[in-house]
């Protein structure tokens, strides 16, 4: 029996989904690309699922594209369209976006969309061993899947075209130091650590978690006054939720709260 290749797996709130290519390198082709956005789909839309930790199995997260299938599809000018019960795991084209948080745990070899999946997300912890590379200037393109923007915005304008141009590696120490991840362990513990945080994510409130960084998105895609000018607009509707409730009580009476997400 084929093994899948990509792994979903329900961890109570947390959905895991993991690269399950490993003799590739994890190299992602159509069909993975298209898993991977059925599984972004699957944690958008069912309401006890309120975080995702995506991550590769093997020795490396993914060595990025496996371009021979991926140029004709670059080649007619955009990314391949999804169906309805899936989203764009870049956030850059297709208009549909994972609504909830994404962690990501990452271990030796991250090139090209391994980056630019890991900015499109929210947390990123890297085990002492990564690769990094965005190295599409080497192979004649150059990154369309958010990295000329999120690297610019997370790294600064020195940082992200340092490797922007040069192709050039980089490795966990560096990944920290210009921001692309938050956390370096050693390697083996990168899964665990992500899984300890995206459980802590799903702990909190979720319809909060998801106004959370809805603003945060709107502040860093459009500017920080539409930003601010949701704020209590989107607030309003949460104040008479029974999660702002179980938040307050659980104040007045010491405890760790109960979210429901309703």
């Amino acid at each position: 029996m084929t093994e899948p290749k990509v792994l979903i797996e329900k961890k109570g709130h947390v959905l895991s989904i993991g690269f399950n290519r490993p003799a590739k390198y994890n190299a992602m082709d159509l069909e993975t690309y298209h898993l991977l956005a059925g599984a972004y789909g699957q944690l958008d839309t069912d309401p006890e699922l309120r975080c995702g930790l995506v991550y590769g199995v093997g020795d490396h997260f993914t060595a990025g594209l496996d371009l021979p299938q991926w140029t004709p599809a670059f080649s007619g000018g955009s990314w391949p369209g999804l169906k309805d019960h899936e989203r764009d795991p870049f956030g850059v084209g297709n208009g549909k976006r994972v609504s909830k948080p994404v962690v990501f745990a990452a271990q030796g070899i991250c090139f090209t969309v391994a980056i630019e999946l890991m900015l499109a997300g929210d947390v990123r912890i890297a085990a002492d061993n990564c690769r990094f590379g965005q190295i599409e200037v080497k192979r004649g393109i150059y990154a369309c899947g958010g990295a000329t923007l999120r690297m610019v915005q997370e790294f600064g304008w020195g940082n992200a075209q340092r490797y922007l141009l040069t192709g050039d590696e980089f490795n966990s120490a560096e990944a920290l130091r210009i921001g692309l991840v938050q956390e370096v362990v050693p390697l083996g513990k990168q899964y665990e650590r992500a899984l300890e945080l995206a459980t802590r994510i799903a702990k909190q409130a979720p319809l909060a978690v998801y106004a959370s960084l809805k603003n945060s998105r709107i502040a860093q895609q459009q500017h920080e006054q539409a930003a601010i000018d949701r704020m209590m607009k989107d607030l309003a509707p949460l104040m008479g939720s029974e999660d702002v409730k179980e938040g307050v009580k659980s104040f007045v009476e010491r405890r760790e709260a109960k979210f429901t997400g309703k």
